[in-house]
């Protein structure tokens, strides 16, 4: 975990702090492309739009799957608050992207959930725990 991972994971984590603020579920992405720049970032608006796969991380892989060539998509890291869920890994595999690095694991996540989901992605993480949580601890009460 480099210093620009751990900046790109608070990034990720002050937008899914956001969603939360908004009335959305506490979860937040970004994508960063291979030279470091930052192409595009969201947050999950799930219930702002009425849409159960409105999750950043699909978002973001649908972006990329539609702006992106290949051999970028395939330098980029996509930075997230929490591990992607099964849905969105299997996007972020089609759309070609090289990197994901998340903050709170699903086993994290399902304890502060009261209940664990797993999914086996290859995927950096978990890092930033008490930052992290913070985001999510309570939301799920």
């Amino acid at each position: 975990m480099t210093m620009d991972d751990e900046k790109h994971l608070r990034r990720a984590i002050e937008l899914a702090v956001g969603a939360r603020a908004s009335g959305d579920a506490p979860f937040g992405s970004l994508l960063v492309g291979p030279d470091g720049a930052v192409l595009a970032e969201d947050h999950n608006t799930v219930l702002r739009d009425g849409d159960i796969t409105a999750h950043p991380e699909l978002k973001l892989a649908r972006w990329a799957a539609h702006k992106l060539a290949p051999e970028t998509a395939a330098g980029t890291t996509m930075y997230t608050s929490c591990q992607p869920c099964g849905m969105c890994q299997g996007a972020i595999e089609r759309s070609g992207l090289g990197r994901v690095v998340f903050a709170l694991s699903n086993e994290q996540l399902g304890e502060l959930k009261r209940t664990v989901t797993t999914t086996t992605p290859i995927l950096d993480g978990p890092a930033l725990y008490d930052e992290a949580s913070a985001a999510v601890a309570g939301y799920y009460v």
